[in-house]
């Protein structure tokens, strides 16, 4: 483990430490107005049942957990060895299980080759060497599986504010996703399909910060979209159509996005 990985698992043990599994948000993660990202990603996966899932970086393990509710036999695996841990606890707290590994995105050899139908990453790709962890996952998948991710990209400036005020919810190595990252998962699959999300939406993120003045520091805003998604949904039904509008008309528009959303293809 290099010196950033180990900053990693760090900074994210010390996060699962601090969670209470009982404010983890599973189903809304997946199912409300606040996460259109794995809405998205639902929608490509369809029937889970029997399907065998990795996630890497499963982080709380909301996804883990969701995938295994829906069906799926799912292997959980992050670098925080606390990740994983309640990743397995936040499972049985939801009456289901999962496979829990300490494993780094950069090193895969201990995941079985030609054997999972679905890969997904969320909030990944920005923590790890790009290139060498899609390389190293491909072969992970059964001819015709498809890996899923989804990650900030880097061009957004109210997003790039935030990150520079946010510096305690953030691990200082992350590196959201630029052009050149995007055309290097083109290159590794073999079809890549990709939606883009957030633009009009960020608003949400100036309310909390100059109306509601929540402190970034002390509570992570995409946490906290989840949390009052029935109490923003008015607001994000009108901006996600508007948003959705102006990615399909003003292409230029997709990269001032806050998140990025791929369907890949082996």
């Amino acid at each position: 483990m290099n010196n950033i990985e180990q900053k990693e698992a760090q900074f994210h043990d010390q996060w699962a430490e601090d969670t209470n599994l009982n404010q983890v948000y599973v189903d809304q993660a997946f199912e409300s107005i606040s996460g259109p990202e794995n809405r998205q990603i639902l929608a490509w996966m369809g029937d889970l049942k029997g399907k065998k899932v990795l996630e890497l970086g499963c982080g709380l393990g909301e996804a883990s957990v969701y995938f295994a509710k829906k069906g799926a036999d799912v292997t959980s695996t992050d670098i925080s060895p606390k990740m994983v841990e309640t990743a397995e606890k936040l499972a049985q707290l939801h009456g289901t299980s999962v496979k829990g590994l300490v494993v780094s995105a950069n090193n895969l050899n201990n995941i079985p080759d030609n054997f999972f139908d679905y890969t997904y990453a969320g909030n990944l790709l920005h923590h790890v060497d790009i290139v060498k962890c899609i390389t190293e996952l491909r072969p992970k998948l059964k001819d015709g599986g498809q890996a899923f991710f989804w990650d900030p990209i880097a061009y957004n400036p109210v997003i790039n504010i935030y990150r520079r005020i946010a510096t305690k919810v953030r691990t200082e190595d992350e590196h959201p996703l630029k052009r050149e990252d995007i055309e290097n998962i083109k290159k590794v699959f073999s079809k890549v399909e990709i939606q883009y999300y957030w633009l009009t939406s960020l608003g949400v993120f100036l309310w909390f910060f100059a109306v509601k003045r929540i402190d970034p520091n002390k509570e992570r805003y995409w946490k906290k979209i989840l949390e009052d998604s029935d109490k923003l949904e008015p607001f994000l039904k009108l901006s996600q159509k508007v948003d959705s509008f102006l990615f399909k008309w003003l292409p230029p528009l997709r990269y001032l996005a806050w998140n990025i959303v791929l369907k890949c293809n082996k």
